[in-house]
């Protein structure tokens, strides 16, 4: 049976509206709708601050008309209404063309709810011809009061939708929404004094008072909450009830074990117990595998390789980058040795391999000769077939969706085991809401004989004349036959790098000019310290081959600095790299510094990070600098950097690239509440593992993998 919240907007609402809040806001559903909840609440009689307001940014502000007046237009005919509303700390003008009936409505004393782009003019902000609406008092003084304490909800809008058309919309579904099946189950919701859904939906948008919508957004946050984690541990068994093909190490893993040049960590050694483990029982192995920069997790995840090309297997490593993945190549045949590499074939299959190479990589594939294949987004097109695939490594989890990995899974006669790496360190609370259907293990430990790395921070807002010495220390580096990686937020003042960056933006770092690829490898060019230096530069808009070309050139010497984008950022290996400077730094955030900083002191010199930042001390931009100059422990970062970003959408960069999907639940704050929805949805799923007894919550997983689809499906 369908679910009142599965309704077409178009079937509540007409096709005029629904089309605007799907353009708009990208609500399809009645479901959609209703979870699209308040970001604030206001009051009528309490009026919203004026002061520092974002210019060029649509708002949504309460206030009280001060003052009308209109004037004649000086180039052309007509009249200029101009209103000006305050809330006794700010003011705020509102101007309207040739609309001067307007003055009708708008009279001195009147409050409402005004939305607008924010703009200024003679050094007054305002809004051109805002939407409003207006309060209306009641005669009666207890229903006035009444009306003037009413909580009103402020919604996330857009300049094509406003707030209050939000607000009513809501209100034509709430007034002939019917009782809705709650996904908590009563003896839980009970237990934690929670309120039923169908009121909880009205409480949230129609609060008579502030503990109503406070009530309200408790009980919906602990229904994500467990919605997600049910799903997350549903998804987890679902995996385990399918049967895998046992791999087991034989004489390949004991000669490539013998024959390595140096002594396996004790975290490595520990981590790899538990994969063969995995890989030796016959359900999937689905684990995470999380790592310092430099701690041998790609060694650890070859080993799980021959494991499994012992019994014929075949190996997918699903890097993000074509650079990374020729790396991973180049670095594997390396480390395999002449023999086994021999014997193995290790291939590659990107997107931009030469016809004739193409085929002959797929015939390598789909014949089995290959046991293990590297590649890209192109190791999932339809036609790519193995021959049997027993392993799929994916490389950097953060660049890639369940999907992704779900889409390599299915090549599998048998479903494959899953390795996933990432060397970004995750909190546990990020851990258990994005990944929560993995195993995780980590490592922490580097090898013996890396090189320490000491980061400095260079602060031109208290010290300008330092950037002299930056380049100095450079010059002192390159002069010891050592080479430097310049790092900047972006290409040229056009653009951005492909990838966003994770710090979030402000009013700052948005007016100042940004540090450019283009710019920057100009000035060194021309910079006397560094005279008689190959310089060049790579980023995201170059091809393959050209990023491949220049990172070859780069990696045997032949270039002395590179200047690049955040491309560099995961895997590019080069041991004669001994220094890093990071222009803008306070543009990156703390995981994107951390990753970078690791690209240096690879090889057998102490590595040098200096971050170059005109952020101010005490703002939260100089914090993230600051934090990664005073640590090299990822994992104190990661917490570190959970705590920095305190509303930031954690989840999107590290899922899938794309926007959160989380409404309420918050990784930031909410680690208890995650932890405790997870415990009572495995007691749940134990007792009633195929939710017969629980059709509410079987429908609201239905309904939120469908949403995850269909958001992947617009991706891509």
């Amino acid at each position: 049976m369908t679910s009142p919240l599965d309704q077409k907007l178009s079937a509540a609402l007409g096709g005029r509206t629904a089309q605007a809040f799907q353009r708009g806001l990208g609500l399809e559903t009645v479901g959609d709708l209703l979870s699209h909840y308040p970001r604030r609440y206001a009051r009528r009689g309490e009026l919203s601050s004026l002061t520092d307001l974002p210019i060029d940014e649509n708002v949504t502000i309460v206030a009280e008309v001060l003052e009308v007046r209109s004037r004649s237009m000086q180039a052309r005919r007509g009249t200029i209404s101009e209103v000006l509303i305050g809330d006794g700390r700010g003011t705020l003008t509102l101007t309207f063309f040739n609309q001067k009936w307007r003055e009708n409505e708008l009279r001195p004393g009147v409050r409402g709810i005004f939305a607008g782009k924010v703009g200024v003019y003679r050094n007054s902000f305002q809004l051109a011809h805002p939407d409003y609406e207006l309060f209306d008092v009641a005669a009666d003084p207890s229903a006035a009061k009444a009306w003037a304490e009413t909580p009103i909800p402020i919604y996330p809008a857009t300049s094509t939708v406003a707030s209050w058309q939000v607000a009513k919309a809501v209100g034509v579904v709430l007034d002939t929404l019917p009782e809705l099946d709650d996904p908590v189950p009563d003896a839980v919701r009970s237990a934690r004094g929670l309120v039923p859904y169908r009121r909880a939906l009205e409480l949230v948008h129609r609060p008579a008072v502030d503990s109503e919508w406070g009530a309200a957004r408790k009980s919906l946050k602990f229904q994500e909450a467990f919605v997600l984690q049910a799903g997350l541990l549903l998804q987890r068994e679902r995996l385990r009830a399918t049967a895998a093909t046992p791999r087991s190490p034989g004489e390949l893993l004991e000669g490539f074990d013998a024959a390595l040049p140096f002594e396996l960590t004790g975290d490595q050694r520990a981590v790899g117990t538990e994969i063969a483990a995995d890989l030796a029982g016959d359900v999937p192995m689905n684990r995470l595998v999380q790592g310092e920069v430099g701690s041998g997790k790609t060694l650890v995840a070859l080993r799980a390789m021959l494991a499994v090309a012992e019994s014929g297997g075949q190996s997918a490593l699903l890097a993000p980058t074509e650079v990374l993945a020729h790396q991973h190549l180049r670095s594997i045949v390396r480390t395999l040795g002449p023999d086994l590499a021999a014997r193995l074939r290790p291939t590659i299959l990107t997107g931009q391999l030469p016809v004739a190479e193409r085929r002959k990589a797929l015939l390598a594939i789909v014949s089995g000769s290959s046991r293990i294949v590297v590649g890209t987004h192109a190791l999932l097109g339809d036609a790519v077939t193995f021959f049997d695939l027993g392993l799929v490594v994916v490389d950097e989890q953060h660049r890639f969706g369940v999907e992704q990995r779900e889409a390599l899974r299915v090549k599998g006669a048998q479903p494959p085991h899953v390795l996933v790496l990432t060397a970004t360190p995750i909190p546990r609370t990020v851990a258990m809401t994005v990944f929560g259907d993995l195993d995780i293990s980590s490592i922490a430990e580097l090898p013996a004989g890396r090189s320490p790395i000491s980061t400095h921070v260079v602060p031109l807002a208290e010290k300008p004349g330092w950037m002299t010495r930056v380049w100095e220390r450079v010059a002192e580096e390159l002069a010891q036959g050592r080479q430097a990686f310049v790092v900047c937020p972006a290409i040229d003042e056009s653009s951005a790098e492909d990838a966003p960056l994770e710090a979030p933006a402000t009013a700052d770092t948005v007016a100042r000019k940004r540090a450019t690829v283009t710019e920057t490898l100009a000035e060194l060019r021309t910079n006397p310290l560094l005279e008689g230096r190959r310089i060049e530069a790579l980023h995201g808009r170059m091809s393959s081959d050209e990023k491949d070309a220049l990172m070859r050139s780069f990696a045997e010497g032949r270039i002395d600095v590179l200047v690049a984008t955040t491309v560099i950022e995961v895997g590019v290996d080069v041991p004669n790299a001994s220094a890093m400077v990071v222009l803008d730094a306070d543009r990156f955030g703390v995981s994107q510094l951390h990753q970078l900083r690791g690209r240096v002191g690879r090889g057998s010199v102490p590595g040098l990070c200096l971050l170059v930042t005109v952020a101010e001390e005490g703002t939260l931009a100089r914090e993230r600098v600051d934090a990664v100059a005073a640590t090299l422990d990822g994992f104190e970062l990661a917490n570190r950097d959970l705590e920095l970003r305190q509303e930031g959408d954690v989840l999107g960069s590290i899922q899938s690239g794309g926007r959160s999907s989380l409404r309420l639940v918050r990784v930031t704050r909410d680690g208890e509440l995650i932890g405790d929805a997870r415990l009572l949805a495995g007691e749940l799923l134990a007792e009633d593992p195929g939710l017969e007894r629980h059709p509410a919550l079987r429908a609201a997983l239905d309904r939120r993998l469908d949403e995850e689809s269909q958001a992947f499906l617009s991706k891509n």
